[in-house]
């Protein structure tokens, strides 16, 4: 069986600490961790099959996002408007 890029997690156990009885804080500090790891953005993708195709249309479209962000970002640091 291939290994894939994301078999690092397998064994990867979330440590959240209960503090003074204080579940609610550590429930939001375990939402907080869970979507810093990008953990509910892989299960809604794996909720249903994705065709290879569209994988590679959305993971396109997202260096494409990631590309202008990014242009924006250097425009807006340079003074350029």
């Amino acid at each position: 069986m291939a290994r894939s890029a994301n078999d690092w997690r397998i064994g990867f156990f979330m440590q959240i600490i209960v503090r003074d009885n204080n579940v609610d804080q550590a429930l939001r500090a375990l939402k907080k961790k869970l979507q810093r790891e990008g953990v509910y953005r892989e299960m809604k993708l794996r909720r249903h099959y994705e065709k290879p195709s569209e994988k590679r249309a959305r993971e396109r479209a997202a260096a494409i996002r990631r590309a202008r962000k990014l242009e924006r970002k250097r425009m807006e640091r340079d003074g350029v408007r």
